[in-house]
């Protein structure tokens, strides 16, 4: 099992890789999903099961909980303060389903990939904070 540092090591050497829907090459292209997927294919040689196509609308509310149900199958649920190396799912709107994801660095700072920006790291502030929906560890 990797430690948290490790996985914010291999978070941050995303960094800089542009956005693409969909997408899961370091360097070449990924997006919030795309990014843990990637580090997922680091750990385990492989991908953690078949992902379905998935629209770019955050709004979309066709796929429901689709995102928080495959952290449960995939991942480990974590309970207490936010650590490096903990994936974290937000909701971009209240009371809404996650819809984003980012993998934690630091205790207030993480890396994910943005729309028109790229994989990048940035603070945990008040507005990510409070749209935190949960959070979760590689096994």
């Amino acid at each position: 099992m990797r430690s948290g540092a490790d996985i914010a090591l291999l978070a941050r050497a995303w960094i800089g890789t542009p956005y693409r829907h969909q997408a899961s090459r370091r360097g070449a292209g990924a997006d919030c999903l795309g990014l843990i997927r990637g580090i997922w294919r680091e750990l385990y040689g492989n991908e953690a099961g078949p992902v379905p196509a998935y629209g770019s609308d955050w709004r979309d509310l066709g796929a429901g909980d689709a995102l928080e149900t495959a952290a449960l199958r995939h991942l480990v649920a974590r309970d207490g303060p936010l650590e490096a190396g903990d994936v974290v799912l937000f909701r971009l709107m209240r009371h809404r389903p996650a819809r984003h994801c980012g993998i934690m660095v630091g205790p207030d700072r993480f890396v994910h990939a943005q729309e028109h920006i790229g994989v990048a790291e940035v603070a945990l502030g008040e507005s990510w904070a409070r749209r935190v929906a949960g959070a979760f560890g590689f096994p």
